[in-house]
């Protein structure tokens, strides 16, 4: 297996399982309903809102590697549509799930060399950078989530 492989494994793993750390997405929200994920803990974000935010950057840097220009905004990494039901609730989780999918498969694709080269501007640094950072950004807002969903536990308790 080489290097970009291995990179797309650890973002597949860390959505859907198989990790060292054996917490992914997938698991952790099963069962979360849309009132539980849209609940505001102190001045935490929600864990819908976090959902929302990993998947944004997944989201802009897929197009990247599908040859667009880059266009995200921090400033806009947290605009969370309206959710509103448990339809609205599960078309993010299937909208985060399809797009890491398909950020991993074009990961996996790239060639190793591409890795070392700059990623749109050498002020965000090469691509190995911006792939590994999108996988420890997912297990960061991972861990926000675990710790948000058992403080609503225990409230609903």
């Amino acid at each position: 297996m080489n290097l970009p492989q291995h990179l797309a494994k650890h973002l597949r793993d860390v959505h859907t399982g198989g990790n060292w750390t054996t917490v992914n997405l997938k698991d952790t929200l099963a069962g979360v309903t849309w009132q539980q994920a849209t609940t505001q803990v102190y001045s935490l974000n929600s864990i819908a809102t976090l959902v929302y935010h990993i998947n944004y950057y997944i989201s802009e840097v897929t197009k990247v590697l599908l040859g667009a220009p880059l266009n995200a905004k921090d400033e806009f990494s947290f605009n969370l549509p309206p959710i509103r039901s448990q339809v609205d609730w599960e078309a993010l989780l299937n909208k985060t799930f399809t797009e890491a999918e398909i950020f991993a498969g074009l990961a996996e694709h790239i060639p190793e060399a591409k890795l070392w080269e700059p990623f749109i501007d050498v002020k965000y640094g090469n691509y190995y950078r911006n792939l590994q950072g999108i996988i420890e950004h997912t297990h960061y807002h991972l861990g926000q989530i675990v710790s948000i969903k058992k403080i609503i536990q225990q409230q609903e308790s």
